[in-house]
């Protein structure tokens, strides 16, 4: 995953190695010396996280978080301070203004991009759901609800994964001070068991389990559908740094290493349990006022209503963020035969198995709406025309490899779909001109028409109109395991 990253450090030497360490890993990278240059090119060039030195003449790093966690407008950005400040009160004070990490020099390579690659996730993933409420509230449907950082914190229900009972005392009487419910679990079984039943808005995980792997319980959370939003704590020796990186890559939120500070531990759950309940509320609020205004009935999706508002958003903010977006047109081949043959009760189950197919096979935040009849459209954000292909080919193999089970004689029938790909690169069209939602549809439309005139059943994008369509028979074997 690439991001925008923003190196703020007044030593020079400081900078050019993290820069060069980061853009060896495909990172693009923006530096600024001070503090001041900092906050201009953050609002200027809109990065995906901030690395912050403390150590600033002038505006230090501590007084620079303040101000981003003080602005509306970039408050979300998420920011980890690099600094060779080791003392924990140093550390907590970051916490506390609003930092996501904070990271002592010299600063583990593997821990360091973990981490960076974990909060770009996150900040992708918020974003959208900011972006879907701000798409809400100009129709009129909704409220704008508070910043993360105006969440209470008090009250968490918590969940704690930890087999020494020096330890689990710490952390339980820690985290209780917020007037919070403290469960606990001495193995992964248990503890997964409690999550499952539980409602917590906070897990915390031990690295250190005697007999147990704790990456092993993070990596069920994240694949059950109830615990797969919950914040995960991981609590590690200093020696276990690899194995961090390695739960921050399936999912866990944040870590903390041994021995326990006890306020970096409440500073550090607290962020995190702010972050979920902003998070919980954004979601219910749009969920609740968009449901049956902005989706469609039959498949669950979103509508017409629903992408002609939010389309153009997503290319202003691709334009803001110079990132390509492409759209996925595609529409079910000889529908109507459904329809005529088996009857319509049939050919809604078709359009709902389709619209269900085309759902669990995209990312979290691709936005996929049903236009109409059998046509869909997935939208989708940071984008380059080679994956939107990827993409498109999977989705069709997906969809007319595996029969559709339903209610007729011989229960089942093949369904296929063709699919038109076009993108615009960082918001802008082929002509260079601004990118429209109505123009990169009709061009998406264009190569879909071009894939139903070749004979259906294929992939084609908008820039190959001149050239011999991509063939199901041709097209690269990209279908993936289960």
């Amino acid at each position: 995953m690439s991001a925008r990253v923003l190196v703020v450090d007044d030593v020079l030497p400081n900078v050019k190695l993290l820069a060069a360490k980061l853009t060896r890993e495909y990172f693009d990278v923006i530096t600024a010396s001070s503090g001041p240059e900092a906050l201009e090119k953050i609002k200027a060039q809109a990065p995906d996280i901030v690395l912050l030195d403390v150590m600033m003449p002038g505006m230090d790093g501590f007084e620079v978080c303040e101000r981003i966690r003080s602005d509306p407008a970039i408050m979300h950005i998420p920011v980890v301070m690099v600094t060779a400040l080791s003392d924990i009160a140093d550390r907590v004070r970051g916490l506390e203004a609003g930092a996501d990490d904070f990271l002592t020099k010299p600063v583990n390579d593997v821990a360091l991009f973990a981490r960076v690659r974990s909060l770009v996730r996150l900040k992708m993933m918020m974003d959208e759901w900011r972006l879907r409420e701000s798409t809400s509230g100009q129709l009129g449907m909704l409220v704008s609800t508070d910043s993360m950082h105006n969440q209470s914190a008090e009250g968490a229900n918590v969940l704690v994964v930890e087999d020494s009972s020096i330890d689990l005392d710490k952390i339980t009487e820690t985290l209780g001070r917020d007037r919070g419910r403290v469960v606990a679990a001495d193995t992964c079984a248990t503890g997964l068991e409690q999550a499952l039943a539980g409602d917590f808005d906070f897990i915390v995980i031990s690295l250190t389990l005697m007999r147990e792997d704790g990456l092993r319980l993070c990596s069920q959370l994240r694949s059950q559908e109830k615990t797969r939003q919950v914040p995960v704590l991981l609590v590690a020796d200093e020696t276990d740094i690899d194995r961090v990186a390695k739960g921050l890559e399936l999912g866990a939120n944040d870590y903390l290493i041994k021995p326990i500070d006890r306020n970096e531990l409440m500073a550090r759950a607290r962020t995190q349990i702010r972050r979920k309940r902003y998070q919980d509320r954004l979601r219910a609020n749009y969920e609740q006022s968009l449901s049956l205004a902005l989706t469609d009935s039959l498949t669950g999706l979103f509508n017409r209503r629903y992408l002609s508002a939010h389309l153009p958003r997503l290319l202003d903010r691709g334009g803001d963020n110079h990132k390509p977006v492409a759209a996925l047109l595609f529409d079910i081949d000889h529908f109507k035969v459904v329809n005529d043959t088996y009857g319509h009760g049939v050919g809604d189950e078709v359009l709902k198995e389709v619209a269900l197919r085309a759902s669990r096979n995209l990312r979290n935040f691709d936005l996929v709406a049903r236009l109409g009849g059998e046509e869909f459209v997935v939208v989708m954000p940071d984008t380059d025309l080679a994956a939107g292909v990827l993409v498109a080919e999977r989705l069709r193999r997906r969809i007319g490899e595996t029969p559709f089970n339903v209610t007729t004689e011989g229960g089942e029938i093949t369904v296929t779909i063709s699919v038109g790909v076009a993108v615009a690169a960082g918001a802008q069209g082929p002509d260079g001109r601004m990118e429209t939602g109505d123009s990169l549809l009709r061009r998406a439309d264009m190569a879909l028409y071009e894939a139903k005139r070749a004979g259906r059943n294929r992939v084609v994008t908008d820039s190959s109109l001149d050239a011999a369509p991509l063939s199901h028979a041709d097209a690269p074997d990209l279908s993936l395991p289960g």
